[in-house]
């Protein structure tokens, strides 16, 4: 027997009766149907949360903010039924408990009565955080739960949203008044600057004068003190100046009342003395030549004229005497004035000295203040310099924003992250990302159930032909040609009546077909190594790798014995070769994939030989015991 010769008797073999060729039929479509029916059912479960019936419980009783009544239960409310993304059934606390457990609702969303003033509690004296309650019951569904925490996790993140972008409006808004009041501030903190500089210059003067002004008092202090000890003796000085001016008055007074009377007399008798021409009238009566007359008159005249002059000087010195009396006793008036006027003097020299005293006392302590104004000034100004600067600086950190501006930095402190998907490769759809999973998972199955009916090895070739080669390779290429075929069929499912995105088809076709060929010779490899015990740990090997090939979740969340059995195992590497090539991955780590499997192609393979081998040299009892299963 040849090696087509033994690959045609068992294609023979297995059709030679109708019910030969409906069995192989029906096994060739289990991975059809596994592959397609699972993907189909799962092609887009996400597209289709319309459909999954969900209590919405609004309790909401509703809060005041800046004096406007708010509702924000409501407000969700309408928003989830208008969005629709869910079969929101807006209904009573009692009838959603009562939907949960009889299974008409998969998860209740519940606002409280005090969510909306948990929510606006942020602008008060007690924040408090908002609750949105979702209860789930996992007797309906596992996974309605997960859906529960992302519907959950969305309404929040929604609400954070909206009322963070109100909280940062109010910031803002509230900065922006806060930086017009420091503008005002940095503007009077300027001019305040200004000012106690000016102080601080003009404090300086003040102290330069207040010093100058102390020593002027210290000055006129002991000025004074000089002049109270100088007056002292005045008022007895004065009053015996006032007596000798009486007795000097008195007198002047006595002296006048003498001299007028003579004077008088005096002036009388000049006035009385004859003229010239009276006594030339009497020397001619008495009968005087003219000669004689002139003689007379010669010897007369001058003694009229010295008697009329001393008669003025007698009149004048007797005016003099009364005019001095007229004085001294004026002087004596005044002296009287000054005697009783020079003790308040002295007294107000006495108190203008200590006055004098306080003054000089109160200008050194105003220069010591002085000073220490000066230096208070000093720090008023540097501080007032710091505070100007420093004004100066908050007005800068501060951002100038109009009220649009606000509006969207508001928008973006609500929401400052925005995620940026941005795939190397992508799935089209939820069931193509499982697909590269399960189109695995089908090859492994349709190989295994192929052996239900395909024979591992010929026993008559074994006997008579006695040639290992050709038996083994016969052995594995019948189910490896139906497996290839299989995974035809899959194919053109997952491509075409599923319409999954392909992005390398006949890459993938051949990966897909030495997938199946390498499962063929490794359960190929366990029937003949071990018979019955053999097809069972294909089935144990099939339900291990389901495990750890990372076809649901990361490989990496896997326990430490199971990651390594993922790096060994031949479906974990069928996956993700599969997975490259369907997305458009990178081509080289699927030709390591491939290479991997061949490794296992072939070890499987040359282990089916080696067992061929001793098999046409000597028989066991084992070899010749029928199989419990085929």
């Amino acid at each position: 027997m040849t090696f087509l010769t033994l690959v045609r008797t068992e294609l023979k073999r297995l059709t030679a009766t109708p019910m030969a060729k409906l069995a192989l039929a029906a096994l060739m479509l289990v991975p059809v149907l596994y592959a397609g029916l699972y993907l189909w059912g799962n092609d887009d479960p996400y597209g289709n949360l319309d459909q999954v019936p969900v209590a919405l419980v609004v309790a909401d009783e509703g809060a005041t903010q800046d004096g406007e009544t708010v509702n924000y239960g409501d407000q969700v409310r309408d928003q989830l039924v208008e969005d629709a993304e869910m079969d929101w059934r807006v209904t009573t606390s009692q009838e959603a408990a009562d939907g949960i457990r009889s299974g008409e609702y998969d998860f209740i969303v519940t606002f409280g009565p005090d969510f909306s003033r948990a929510l606006t509690s942020a602008a008060g004296d007690d924040p408090e955080q908002a609750v949105v309650e979702v209860t789930t019951n996992d007797s309906n569904s596992y996974l309605a739960g997960t859906i529960a925490d992302q519907v959950g996790e969305k309404v929040r993140s929604s609400l954070t949203q909206e009322v963070g972008r109100e909280a940062a409006q109010k910031l803002l808004d509230g900065l922006a008044t806060v930086r017009s009041g420091l503008v005002d501030a940095a503007d009077g903190a300027r001019e305040l600057a200004d000012g106690t500089g000016e102080a601080r210059t003009g404090s300086a003067t003040l102290a330069d004068g207040a010093g100058t002004a102390a020593d002027g008092a210290s000055r006129l202090t002991d000025g004074l003190t000089t002049l109270r000890d100088s007056t002292a003796a005045l008022p007895d000085q004065t009053r015996q100046l006032n007596d000798g001016a009486h007795q000097v008055a008195a007198g002047n007074a006595q002296l006048s009342a003498t001299v007028q009377p003579v004077a008088q007399r005096i002036g009388d008798a000049v006035a009385n003395l004859p003229t010239e021409e009276d006594i030339r009238g009497r020397l001619q009566e008495a009968g005087l030549d003219e000669t004689q007359i002139q003689t007379v008159l010669g010897i007369v005249s001058p003694v009229r004229t010295d008697l009329e002059s001393a008669n003025a000087q007698v009149q004048d010195a007797a005016g003099s005497i009364q005019a001095l009396a007229d004085g001294s006793a004026q002087v004596a008036e005044g002296t009287q004035k000054l005697a009783d006027g020079m003790p308040a003097l002295v007294d107000g020299i006495s108190s203008a000295q200590s006055g004098a005293s306080d003054l000089s006392t109160g200008v050194r302590q105003l220069a010591n203040g002085a000073s220490s104004l000066a230096d208070g000034l000093v720090k008023i100004d540097d501080g007032a310099v710091q505070l100007r600067d420093g004004l100066a600086d908050a007005v800068t950190q501060i951002p100038d924003q109009s009220e649009d501006e606000r509006k969207t930095a508001a928008a973006m402190i609500a929401d400052p992250v925005h995620v940026s998907s941005n795939a190397i490769t992508e799935a089209s759809s939820y069931g193509a990302g499982m697909a590269p999973f399960f189109i695995s998972l089908a090859a492994w199955i349709g190989i295994y159930a192929l052996f239900l009916i395909v024979k591992p090895y010929s026993k008559r070739a074994v006997t008579a032909l006695r040639r290992p080669l050709p038996i083994t390779l016969a052995a594995w290429t019948t189910p490896a040609a139906l497996g290839i075929l299989q995974m035809a069929v899959v194919f053109c499912v997952v491509a075409f009546a599923l319409g999954y995105a392909v992005a390398q088809p006949w890459p993938m076709l051949g990966f897909m077909a030495l997938t199946s060929a390498t499962f063929a010779a490794i359960i190929l490899t366990l029937n003949v190594l071990l018979g019955s015990v053999g097809q069972f740990l294909g089935l144990v090997l099939m339900v291990l790798q389901l495990v750890t090939a990372g076809g649901t979740f990361p490989y990496q969340t896997l326990p430490t014995p199971l990651r390594t059995l993922h790096e060994a195992l031949p479906m974990s590497h069928a996956v993700d070769g599969i997975r490259q090539l369907m997305y458009g991955g990178d081509f080289a780590r699927a030709w390591a994939d491939a290479g991997f499997l061949g490794l296992w192609l072939v070890g499987a393979l040359l282990a089916a030989f080696v067992v061929t081998f001793r098999m046409t040299r000597r028989r066991t009892l084992r070899d010749l015991r029928p199989s419990l299963i085929g």
